[in-house]
């Protein structure tokens, strides 16, 4: 399948920008719903994904979704004790999933420190690596599912989810799931798709907020490669999605500069 151009649109404020990317959420898992009965999903983190999830929460359209028949996923996580504040999960859960009607058995975390694994994340990511292939059918045509939404954000020296700048992770191009030590960012030790599992996605919908974020925005759009600017790998096999408030665009290459939405 040929590469999508990335869709690029722009919201005024970050408020917007969130509402929006859950309205579309809603649209993309209920349609897929309609089609083919249950949907995935891989969740991020970070001030906007969940920003998205709290406005899922109060928006009156999220009970059109059929929360018993969604798989979540998760695209990274900081391997922290199970409960723990900065964990994905724990942020996903009290925005989002303790308030609608999930079935535990589809809600898939990445472990915790001390849990399972003990202290081994690379045990641990190993361990999600096989929970995907046992998730992947036939017709996916590789070790993870086609995940119908890969939720991602950005940060302001280019990362995505755990795959930062020149790090081991961003050279993976056979393992789908990676323990990271010695993150850029605190708390150094994580789990993080790669960007072969990303792109294993049918779409991916990247959302970031912020003046901070203009020039890694821009990197990735205007030809940067991954090595530098991970986001700039992270790309769907149906579409990938750009969602940016004004800051953030302020540095757009010409060809990527939509009116605001």
């Amino acid at each position: 399948m040929t590469d999508p151009r990335p869709e690029v649109v722009v919201f005024a404020t970050p408020a917007l920008l969130a509402a929006a990317e859950a309205a579309r959420l809603v649209t993309r898992v209920v349609d897929v719903q309609a089609s083919r009965g249950a949907a995935s999903v891989v969740l991020t983190g970070g001030g906007t994904g969940i920003a998205v999830l709290r406005e899922l929460r109060t928006s009156p359209a999220r009970d059109a979704i059929d929360w018993a028949r969604v798989d979540l996923y998760w695209g990274d996580e900081r391997f922290l004790p199970s409960g723990h504040p900065e964990r994905n999960e724990t942020q996903a859960r009290e925005a989002l999933l303790d308030h609608v009607p999930v079935d535990p058995a589809r809600v898939h975390p990445m472990a915790a420190s001390g849990g399972e694994y003990g202290d081994d994340v690379d045990a641990a990511a190993e361990g999600y690596a096989a929970l995907l292939r046992a998730a992947a059918r036939p017709e996916d045509h590789g070790a993870v599912p086609t995940f119908d939404v890969l939720m991602l954000g950005i940060g302001s020296e280019g990362h995505t989810a755990s795959i930062f700048p020149s790090s081991p992770a961003v050279y993976e191009t056979e393992r789908t799931v990676v323990g990271v030590h010695g993150a850029a960012k605190p708390p150094a030790t994580r789990i993080t798709l790669t960007l072969p599992a990303i792109r294993s996605a049918a779409e991916v919908w990247l959302a970031t907020a912020g003046a901070d974020k203009a020039a890694a925005v821009a990197m990735a759009l205007g030809g940067a490669g991954p090595t530098q600017i991970p986001a700039a790998g992270a790309r769907g096999r149906r579409r990938t999605l750009w969602l940016l408030d004004r800051a953030a665009a302020t540095k757009l290459p010409r060809a990527f500069t939509p009116p605001l939405a």
